[in-house]
């Protein structure tokens, strides 16, 4: 596409060539006039087509929020750009431009057809979030080695793909890799794969393919485990009890404590450390246990009110309906009657009584809401109060436990001072028959005082 440069001046998209383009784009019918004459909203339009327009840059499509599908090939683009708010994309065309990487398509994942034709592309990346992808579209680029077909594995399913044109397409083993490799493919280079030839890829890089999934399920089992952990600590944060089940937040204490780390070749010490870990480890655990029982009880709870709320609005939905289809029963008949009435007084007393059982329907719908708005206002309420009671509740539990933390605390740190000054005592007697590093025993009274302090804090 670069003959364009010389030929027509580069553009970039704005307001005035949208609105042209879907206008001329729209339909041809009267409904498609006044559609025009009144302006056709740009979060409305499912499919614009912007193709041989010479554009340079991809800007201000930001509102067509709910477009399906976008043809932007045969420009002069030379990055991919300003798709993000078109989530709900499903088919794509930039073939015939001046890509050179593939970018910017990470919010794209309802994505299933992408064409990246005739590009200067040399590596296949970037595609991570369209897990949706069943056709791929990147012949005549500049793709070369052979980890871009391993990459596109991940795509469990991609159908169809187009490599035609790229120097990885001159090598001998190209199709055979390529239907060794993505075995689930259909169709290569727009032909169908024939399952004849599936069957000598396999057998010819069996070796390759047998290690490769060794290597894919160790990361995917990796993988697992990571959103394993993930989705565990997002229930504890919402259990309020995060970091909670083990020694995470004893350890955090001490991971920056220079005097504690000091104090802690003082003879006694290390066991007296131990101690107060095993039982400040075992309030935590207790803290821990009581927050994800307390959260099922706040689970229960909301599920409950979600399902009084639901019935609530169901009944009175059947209600209303009920009172609708009996109010039809007599309404056809009403204004037959009406219709055919010719007598003036007749006529008069039939519309007043059909207005009547209009007024009433109306009232009986109205009532029926007013009772709704009632009903959920109660069930609110009462599911404010018995939340906030639950909340109390756990918050004086935890804080119960935590004056448990502090006063083991407030323990250890007697305790310590106390083996602190004793050991001091000790060495400034020559008493003192254990081997202590230097930095602690140069220290006087009032450091280790400070020490301990400092520690404690």
């Amino acid at each position: 596409m670069n003959w364009l440069y010389d030929s027509v001046e580069p553009r970039v998209m704005d307001e005035d060539m949208l609105k042209l383009a879907v206008g001329e784009q729209g339909p041809r019918d009267e409904a498609g006039q006044l559609a025009r004459q009144e302006g056709i909203l740009f979060k409305d339009v499912l499919s614009l087509r912007l193709d041989f327009q010479n554009i340079l840059r991809i800007d201000s499509l930001w509102q067509f929020e709910n477009l399906r599908k976008l043809q932007l090939d045969n420009n002069i683009i030379e990055k991919i750009e300003g798709l993000e708010r078109l989530v709900h994309l499903v088919w794509l065309d930039l073939s015939f431009n001046n890509i050179e990487a593939i970018e910017g398509l990470d919010t794209l994942v309802n994505l299933e057809d992408l064409s990246l034709f005739n590009n200067r592309i040399s590596k296949i990346d970037s595609l991570d979030a369209l897990v949706k992808l069943q056709v791929l579209s990147l012949g005549n680029n500049e793709i070369s080695h052979v980890t871009n077909i391993i990459y596109l594995r991940r795509f469990k399913d991609l159908r169809t793909l187009s490599l035609s044109g790229n120097p990885i397409a001159e090598e001998e083993d190209y199709k055979m890799f390529i239907c060794a490799y993505l075995p689930d493919l259909v169709y290569l280079d727009f032909r169908r794969i024939d399952d004849h030839m599936k069957e000598l890829a396999e057998i010819k890089h069996q070796y390759g393919i047998d290690e490769l999934k060794q290597r894919e399920n160790l990361t995917q089992a990796q993988l697992d485990d990571e959103r394993a952990q993930r989705e565990e600590l997002e229930e504890h944060k919402a259990a309020f009890v995060e970091r909670l089940n083990g020694s995470f937040l004893f350890d955090s204490m001490y991971a920056e404590d220079v005097e504690g780390n000091k104090l802690a070749h003082l003879p006694g010490v290390s066991e007296l450390l131990q101690a107060y870990k095993d039982k400040f480890v075992i309030i935590c655990l207790n803290i821990f246990e009581y927050g994800l029982k307390q959260q099922e009880k706040r689970k229960v709870e909301l599920d409950t009110f979600n399902e009084c709320v639901q019935e609530a609005i169901q009944e009175n939905r059947e209600q209303g309906k009920r009172r609708i289809a009996k109010f039809e029963e007599t309404h056809l008949l009403s204004l037959n009657a009406i219709r055919d009435e010719s007598e003036v007084t007749n006529l008069e007393m039939k519309v007043a009584e059909h207005s009547k059982d209009i007024t009433e329907l109306f009232d009986m719908l109205m009532t029926l809401e007013m009772q709704l708005v009632e009903q959920l206002e109660e069930t609110i309420n009462t599911f404010e109060r018995n939340i906030m009671d639950l909340v109390a509740l756990f918050i004086e539990n935890v804080q119960s436990l935590m004056a448990q933390c502090r006063d083991l605390e407030n323990h250890h740190h007697e305790k310590l001072l106390e083996i602190s000054i004793n050991t001091l005592e000790k060495i400034l007697k020559g008493e003192l028959d254990e081997d202590l590093p230097y930095d602690v025993r140069a220290v006087g009274f009032q450091k280790v005082v400070s020490a301990a302090s400092g520690s404690f804090q």
